[in-house]
């Protein structure tokens, strides 16, 4: 039973990230391994941890935002200050804990909930 609570949240964690790197137009094949690589990463912490996967989602999420920073990409950007000297990337927030929000990195005002990122325009 606990490995299907842990594979259950695993998938939602990838389908919430993949939703918001597709909504920022930045789901190509190598960003998808990233998350393949993320979510293989803490199925581990999951199987070790069960009571933790209904963290998953949010740490994949920071996950990937490391793993792409360490490969020069910074994602997502922040929709609120788009552009010029203004332009910054979003966070997770709470760092551990369920129902992750995307977070201005300016003002920390909510952006949306992780999954539920607008549409790059």
């Amino acid at each position: 039973m606990e490995e299907d609570v842990v594979e259950s949240a695993l998938h939602t964690a990838r389908a919430l990230v993949l939703r918001d790197l597709a909504a920022c137009g930045a789901s190509d094949p190598t960003v998808v391994s990233v998350v393949e690589d993320a979510v293989a990463g803490r199925r581990w912490w999951c199987r070790e941890w069960p009571d933790g996967a209904a963290y998953a989602s949010g740490l994949v999420a920071q996950d990937v935002q490391e793993a792409l920073e360490e490969a020069g990409v910074r994602w997502p950007w922040c929709p609120r200050h788009d552009g010029g000297a203004d332009a910054h990337q979003l966070y997770i927030e709470p760092e551990l804990g369920p129902d992750p929000t995307w977070v201005c990195e300016k003002d920390g005002a909510a952006v949306a909930g992780l999954g539920e990122l607008p549409a790059a325009t």
